[in-house]
């Protein structure tokens, strides 16, 4: 019971700070995960609630409850149900396309729910926007309104993936400390999910209007998917060369400072569903 409070309080005091600082987030969330990967769902669960709970008494104090709720809603839930796939099914390929899946049904549901939500989104933009520069970047803000909401769903998915990571790693340390850089090492997708991002990525470029809409915002998911696992792939590949630590760290870092170069990564990850390139390359 002591360590549900502990896990609790650590869940909360980082979902508060992330307010201010949005990538303390991930760590709140791993917390969950970690709970349930180790001890299970009921467990996960009774972690969620109790903090949740606490959200939202705090939320009534400071009169924002429903806000409250929701942030907690969002933050935990998503990473105790991915929790519970990868402790079931032990493989991050499946926990990391059930997050996309969600992320999937949320951009739809959303866009059921606000169907022309380019529009709010375009409004919010140019409110945000400086006053005297708002005319001169209308254009580029009309284009960014269509993907908002996959971008923002992209942002939410990088963040549930990477919790789990985080989680998983902590419990490797605990168990066996190399167990999350095999698993990591060796992630890919089954070529039946690759295939169907293709799919996706061919009707967004190939129809227009909403349908259109729609199947862009889902395919940048589909991005962030192939983009962990074309890293996981490259750092596969880089590993046993000469120099492969640098080799590594330097690969990371480049991504880092030029995001174009994650469109070859997702590519690369893509490729590897059918032709296996740790494989064909003899590296393990």
């Amino acid at each position: 019971m002591r360590g549900r409070w502990q896990a609790s309080g650590i869940a909360i005091g980082l979902a508060f700070l992330s307010l201010f600082m949005p990538p303390i987030s991930i760590v709140s969330s791993a917390a969950v995960a970690l709970v349930t990967l180790r001890l299970g769902a009921y467990e996960g669960l009774t972690v969620f609630g109790i903090s949740l709970a606490t959200l939202g008494t705090l939320g009534v104090v400071s009169g924002n409850v429903e806000f409250a709720l929701l942030y907690g809603v969002v933050l935990w839930l998503p990473i105790w149900v991915l929790a519970i796939l990868l402790r079931a099914g032990r493989q991050l390929a499946l926990a990391i396309e059930s997050a996309v899946l969600l992320g999937g049904a949320g951009i739809v549901s959303f866009s059921l729910l606000k169907p022309n939500s380019s529009e709010m989104w375009k409004n919010l933009l140019m409110q945000m926007s400086p006053p005297n520069a708002a005319l001169d970047v209308q254009p580029q803000i009309e284009i960014l309104a269509q993907y908002m909401t996959g971008i923002i769903a992209a942002g939410t998915i990088f963040g549930w993936i990477f919790a789990l990571f985080l989680a998983r790693w902590w419990q490797a340390q605990l168990y066996n400390p190399d167990g999350f850089r095999t698993e990591y090492l060796g992630l890919s997708t089954s070529k039946r999910f690759a295939l169907g991002s293709l799919s996706l990525i061919a009707i967004a470029a190939l129809s227009s209007g909403g349908i259109a809409e729609l199947a862009t915002n889902l395919s940048i998911l589909v991005v962030v998917l192939y983009v962990f696992v074309g890293t996981s792939v490259c750092h596969s590949l880089l590993t046993p060369l000469n120099q492969g630590r640098y080799l590594v760290i330097g690969f990371y870092v480049t991504v880092f400072l030029i995001p174009h170069l994650l469109i070859p990564v997702a590519t690369i990850g893509v490729v590897d569903a059918w032709f296996n390139l740790r494989h064909k390359l003899k590296i393990k």
